[in-house]
């Protein structure tokens, strides 16, 4: 079985600033392909997916000509704007340049979105058509206020898998459960959706989770999304803001040790492979 890391990024701010991470963070420096590869390897992570970090255009054509150079790469989950008019045209645009062929989703940081039904606007709407339309699937990365929202438009849209990253970012600093569980339900009801067991850690206290404090947010996903539809993600390097690519994969690994094989093969490749078309 083919490991598969759902979810990491990288930059470099030579060429784009991150204005999302604060001045002084441990974020704010290069982050490479060349700096993940060997975590990944002394980790077993085979392939992974890269995911975009900022709303700008020329990020995605990078992400792309660098998954065709890099053999960890498995395809890309880029950024486009979707409320464009012409988003199904720029999106078959992607689609021809220099390792289109590994652009595999689109994602929107909705939770920066002040209106908390964004993804329900018909000009967002006419853009995720175009997302589904083009074979593509729609990364979720939101808050648990938005999870409603995603319900519907997940409903609204059955042609379109949603990849909820993050189990949608959960307070689990503070332990509380409701509403998000109740939310996460609703979503995984629909089968069009897909959850990625990813980003905990940084929403868990930075300098002492455990994995008590973990567990009953990763058991609500594999409870009501199952292995099937559940896949492992590092988020590296934001995921080093609280622990190292070994302790991320170590962590999702005794999360899910009560497993069978089959299903924690789904959940560390399976389900991103099938989800993403890898």
């Amino acid at each position: 079985m083919t490991v598969v890391d759902a979810h990491h990024h990288v930059w470099d701010l030579s060429v784009r600033d991150q204005d999302w991470i604060a001045s002084g963070s441990p974020l704010r420096r290069n982050f490479t392909i060349e700096d993940l590869a060997p975590e990944a390897r002394a980790a077993g992570v085979e392939r992974t997916v890269l995911v975009q970090t900022v709303t700008v255009p020329e990020e995605t054509p990078e992400f792309l000509a660098l998954a065709a150079g890099h053999d960890l790469i498995a395809g890309v989950v880029g950024w486009t704007d979707l409320t464009r008019p012409d988003a199904a045209e720029e999106l078959a645009r992607l689609r021809e340049l220099p390792g289109g062929t590994w652009l595999k989703g689109i994602r929107h940081q909705v939770q920066g979105e002040p209106d908390p039904e964004w993804l329900l606007r018909p000009d967002v709407r006419r853009g995720l058509t175009a997302v589904a339309e083009a074979g593509l699937v729609y990364d979720l990365v939101v808050l648990p206020h938005q999870l409603p929202a995603c319900a519907k438009a997940a409903e609204s849209l059955p042609q379109l898998t949603f990849v909820l990253d993050h189990l949608g970012k959960p307070p689990i600093a503070s332990g509380a459960l409701e509403p998000w569980a109740a939310h996460v339900r609703a979503l995984a009801a629909l089968p069009n959706t897909v959850c990625k067991l990813s980003g905990m850690v940084t929403e868990a206290d930075l300098d002492s989770w455990t994995l008590d404090d973990l567990r009953p947010y990763a058991d609500t996903v594999l409870e009501t999304f199952g292995p099937d539809r559940l896949m492992f993600g590092s988020d590296w390097p934001v995921c080093s803001l609280a622990a190292t690519y070994g302790e991320v994969v170590s962590a999702a690994r005794e999360l899910t040790a009560g497993l069978g094989t089959s299903e924690r093969d789904d959940v560390f490749g399976g389900t991103a492979t099938r989800a993403y078309g890898l």
